[in-house]
């Protein structure tokens, strides 16, 4: 069974992390899934709407280590910056719906999104600066536009987890449900907007947009950029050789 579940009804593109085993940790392959995906809903006229989605225990723990330290990202044609690309300027409505934990990548990929939904048990963070590395998908931009400066600073510099309703107060959740209900309620709220006309959907969402897109895009390639070079350097191999290890890292030396 793939490890992205595709499935399309009433105009609803759902993908949905199915690596729970793993606790839906994301590869290369399943970043060239998605990316494949969103470039076809972006260009489909069949689909409406856009769902990502996971378990009621765990969205995403983000990246999958050992694939990512041998399938390290090193261009803009790598999947990783492909699917953020691809969300970042798709057209239509993107919703989320989070619950469990939402690491790294699975917090970062939310501030693409149009309407983010989470289940009370959510808990996001980003802990870039903990791997010896810098944020990515244009979250050094988009974190302090959303939360003010300090409040971005302690979630990026910190690296530690904050909760759903945390999250809702800063504006990154629309609403906080019971986990079992977080899928099903995003599936509604996805369909409500598959029933209103898709011009107005696309050209509402760009109006909003404004021209923050291309600064984003900027963004996005200086902090991937920066996150290559800093993936080579004494801190991150440190960080990533404790986690394999399973001891805590030692930044006395960096």
């Amino acid at each position: 069974m793939s490890d992205i579940l595709s499935h399309t009804d009433a105009g609803v593109m759902s993908l949905t992390f199915n690596r729970l085993d793993k606790k839906n940790a994301i590869t290369s392959a399943m970043y060239t899934a998605m990316a494949d995906a969103v470039a076809h809903a972006a260009s489909d006229a069949a689909v409406k709407v856009l769902v990502f989605q996971g378990h009621e225990s765990i969205f995403t723990s983000g990246n999958d280590i050992g694939d990512f330290l041998n399938q390290a990202p090193s261009t803009q044609a790598s999947p990783v910056f492909r699917f953020l690309r691809g969300i970042a300027t798709f057209p239509k409505p993107l919703l989320a719906a989070v619950a469990g934990p939402a690491v790294g990548i699975g917090t970062t990929m939310l501030f693409h999104c149009d309407l983010v939904y989470a289940g009370d048990n959510a808990a996001f963070s980003m802990p870039f600066v903990n791997l010896g590395l810098c944020p990515e998908a244009a979250s050094s931009l988009l974190v302090p536009r959303m939360f003010g400066y300090h409040r971005a600073a302690e979630a990026l510099l910190m690296g530690e987890a904050f909760f759903a309703e945390a999250a809702q107060e800063v504006g990154l959740v629309n609403r906080v449900v019971p986990p079992t209900e977080v899928n099903g309620y995003v599936q509604s709220q996805a369909r409500k907007l598959a029933g209103k006309p898709l011009s107005s959907l696309v050209e509402t969402k760009r109006l909003m947009k404004g021209n923050s897109q291309e600064e984003m895009l900027q963004k996005m390639d200086e902090e991937g950029q920066s996150f290559g070079r800093m993936l080579r350097e004494p801190a991150a191999k440190e960080a990533f050789g404790a986690f394999m290890e399973k001891r805590k890292p030692d930044f006395s030396k960096f």
